[in-house]
């Protein structure tokens, strides 16, 4: 089961961050995350009364801690990750930021407790080097000097900010189900629009340059992965379902050469076989 909602927050992940990439470019950052996390609020205030009885085991303590994973982690990263896509390209940014789970295995087996086996760790490691073939062009890195290229750069600070928070978010949700971490998370949304107004930035309204329609897709598409991927976490390892889920990059890439028109080279063909070799085999070894 915690493989199906593994494999369910790849796909949702993958077309969701497509739909980001497009609506990244209509709108400001600051006003696209503030938008996206106002609808997931009030989209999921819908399901509370269902999952009320968790709630038994949310302390102050474990409230603290998912305000601040949820700020340093979600808010921070989604608003980095939107700036990075207007400044760099789409597919570049997209597969960096979307490769947290490196981050995400490290940080739980090493903060966690979590054991993996020599089959699994071995799965994982192939899982990972098919995402670094698949997401970064060797080539074209060293031609283009990626350390020079502001997005680029900031594509990395979403990697390391969902790594962690994709991670950490185990600890509440083993304590009040997989619903409520997230969803407190998005009622913080009031401190995004006071952050937005302390930085002087203007809010523009969701219905600006067509962005309405990719931004509701996008977020139902995201929500919808990262709830499958609590849930799955729920029922098995964090370093078993993230790199699954977290191979979102693979799909990411296709869509963005079909419809951005970003070339895929031999070597990101060879990533995304690579990775789906590793995919296969870990879901084997962890049924």
């Amino acid at each position: 089961m915690a493989v199906t909602f593994a494999f369910l927050s790849f796909f949702a992940w993958g077309f969701g961050v497509f739909f980001e990439a497009i609506v990244a470019r209509r709108i400001e950052s600051y006003s696209l995350a503030l938008w996206g996390f106002v609808l997931s609020a009030f989209v999921l205030t819908f399901y509370t009364p269902f999952v009320l009885g968790d709630l038994h085991g949310l302390t102050v303590n474990l409230l603290l801690f998912i305000i601040v994973i949820g700020i340093a982690g979600l808010f921070l990263g989604t608003i980095v990750y939107y700036e990075a896509l207007k400044m760099s390209s789409r597919a570049l940014v997209g597969t960096i930021a979307t490769s947290f789970p490196a981050v995400t295995v490290l940080i739980s087996v090493a903060f966690l407790n979590e054991k993996l086996s020599g089959q699994q760790i071995i799965a994982i490691i192939i899982i990972f080097v098919g995402l670094a073939l698949a997401s970064l062009n060797l080539k074209e890195i060293r031609s283009k000097n990626i350390f020079s290229d502001k997005g680029v750069m900031l594509a990395f600070v979403p990697m390391i900010a969902w790594g962690t928070w994709v991670a950490l978010i185990k600890i509440p949700v083993q304590q009040i189900g997989w619903f409520w971490p997230n969803y407190l998370t998005f009622l913080l949304f009031p401190l995004l629009f006071i952050f937005i107004k302390i930085r002087k930035k203007k809010v523009e309204l969701p219905t600006v340059n067509n962005a309405i329609v990719p931004l509701v897709v996008s977020t139902t598409l995201v929500r919808i992965a990262e709830f499958s991927y609590n849930a799955g976490i729920g029922k098995d390892l964090v370093s078993i379902v993230a790199p699954i889920a977290g191979a979102n990059p693979i799909l990411f890439i296709i869509l963005a050469f079909i419809f951005f028109k970003d070339k895929i080279t031999r070597q990101q063909i060879l990533g995304i076989i690579t990775t789906l070799i590793g995919i296969v085999l870990l879901s084997v070894l962890s049924a």
